[in-house]
């Protein structure tokens, strides 16, 4: 089959194109940066840049399409067009006449479990955009979706955030409320059957297995981190202001009180309703089972997500009479990286310390709690580490080890930004220097380990890059990402 996938890029929409894939059908993303994605994609999909609130992009986009997914929609309402009405409503709106004039035999839409129910403006979108679903001329089925957690999601990824670097957690109204999340690889095989036609019901309800409460999830968190910060509960007035606030301040904070009232809403399957996931006989992955997953599966943070300039500090150092070679050196770095970093390099239960690729470590930083860095390459003497979601820093560490007439050339190469504006003041009252000492002191500790010495010290540089330059290294930092992971996938 050919589908047209709309909203590919997020949380949902990324697990489900990759399943679709995985199933051998064709896909074509409609989505605003379609063609940026489709090398993310190593090119197996077909890519169409389009905009849901632009209908002359949208024309044209189902032809040759046996499906459509209607995944796009939005949460929360920005500057216009993005708002309920135009994203939510009228964008569904266009999809559906478009693929009945492609004459596409089937269109599956997302809309939310509160659907039916919720009293909020978002929930009250979604029941317009099944209106117009039900207008549909062929099969059409509306999936009414409970919360979806994986890598990036917008309320459990930024939970464990918060849990990970905030002395203090706040919970809004309690956090006791009920509701039923489900893994967002559990989503996308329901969706990818869903788009082979195993089931003719109009509409069906997906989530997962397990119920549970957002104080239930931070206790399992805790328990996963071995971190417990005190909570502090705020009814939703009060949140609302101190969130707004925190917006403007540039601090990304995990929870707004839009994400909580959706997930208090009617996030549950409603009693006599069969769970799809039930109906396809899918095991779905226990809460339990999936925070664990959760934990090490964050993005990563590349350059060009950070604030500010895009800086380059550089750190190398010719070690003279070593009594090792440069690949001994460097298989002693991989094997032992907590040995050679002055920080805590296993800061979690569990959490590895060897340099693997894909592996994701857990480090601990004076004053912000625990922070992740992704190892995105592992080869020919070099080792390069991406930063991941709740890192100070936005960016990349590249290290290499050179065999050089008898000796070693050793060289630690950062590329970063702060993460927010508040990492940014941070990086203004000794940040930096703190950055700096951590790999002086690797650097140093690299040299030891080698047996020899370096007698010209280890050398320091460091700058602003421009505009063009940092273009250069944010491609880079893409491709590489996008290499791992297709290493990965092909494995």
């Amino acid at each position: 089959m050919k589908v047209l996938v709309t909203g590919g890029t997020g949380v949902v929409g990324t697990a489900t194109v990759s399943e679709l894939l995985r199933r051998g059908h064709e896909v074509r993303l409609f989505s605003r940066h379609a063609e940026e994605q489709q090398e993310a994609w190593c090119g197996k999909i077909e890519a169409w840049n389009g905009d849901v609130t632009r209908p002359d992009t949208i024309h044209g986009a189902a032809d040759g399409c046996d499906a459509v997914l209607h995944i796009t929609g939005i949460v929360k309402e920005g500057e216009p067009p993005i708002t309920f009405e135009e994203v939510n409503v009228k964008g569904t709106a266009r999809l559906v006449e478009e693929a009945a004039r492609a004459g596409v035999s089937r269109f599956i839409c997302i809309s939310s479990l509160g659907a039916e129910r919720g009293s909020s403006e978002y929930h009250a979108s979604k029941r317009s955009a099944e209106a117009h679903v039900r207008e549909f001329p062929g099969q059409y089925h509306i999936v009414r979706l409970g919360n979806v957690y994986g890598p990036g999601d917008s309320v459990l990824s930024l939970l464990l955030r918060m849990v990970r670097v905030l002395p203090a957690v706040p919970v809004i109204d309690r956090g006791n409320d009920t509701f039923q999340p489900i893994w967002h690889r559990d989503a996308a095989a329901a969706l990818a059957r869903l788009v082979e036609g195993e089931i003719e019901d109009e509409v069906v309800s997906l989530a997962g297995p397990e119920q549970t409460t957002i104080n239930e999830v931070l206790d399992e968190f805790a328990r996963i981190t071995d971190r417990s910060p005190p909570r502090i509960p705020l009814p939703s007035s009060i949140a609302d202001l101190g969130l707004r606030a925190a917006t403007a301040l540039g601090v990304d904070l995990p929870l707004s009180t839009a994400s909580v009232r959706m997930l208090t809403e009617g996030s549950l399957i409603p009693p006599g309703t069969r769970n799809l996931l039930d109906r396809l006989q899918i095991k779905g992955t226990p809460i339990r089972e999936g925070l664990e997953q959760l934990t090490s599966a964050l993005p990563e943070v590349t350059p060009e997500q950070g604030v500010g300039p895009l800086k380059y500090h550089g750190f190398s150092a010719e070690i003279k009479e070593p009594h090792v070679t440069a690949e001994h050196l460097f298989e002693m770095f991989r094997l032992n990286f907590g040995d050679f970093v002055p920080i805590e390099a296993q800061a979690e239960p569990g959490s590895p310390r060897v340099l693997e690729l894909g592996t994701t470590l857990t480090l601990k930083l004076p004053l912000r709690g625990n922070i992740q860095v992704r190892v995105e390459k592992v080869a020919d003497g070099e080792i390069t580490l991406a930063t991941i979601a709740g890192h100070t820093f936005a960016g990349f560490v590249h290290f290499a080890f050179h065999q050089r007439d008898g000796g070693i050339r050793i060289e630690i190469d950062t590329y970063v930004r702060p993460s927010t504006r508040v990492d940014q003041a941070a990086m203004l009252l000794g940040g930096e220097l703190l950055q700096a000492h951590t790999w002086r002191e690797t650097a140093q500790r690299i040299i030891d380990a080698s047996g020899g010495r370096a007698p010209d010290g280890i050398t320091q540089v460091g700058e602003n890059l421009d505009d063009m330059q940092a273009v250069h290294i944010e491609r880079w930092a893409r491709r590489t990402v996008m290499k791992r992971k297709r290493r990965q996938e092909n494995a």
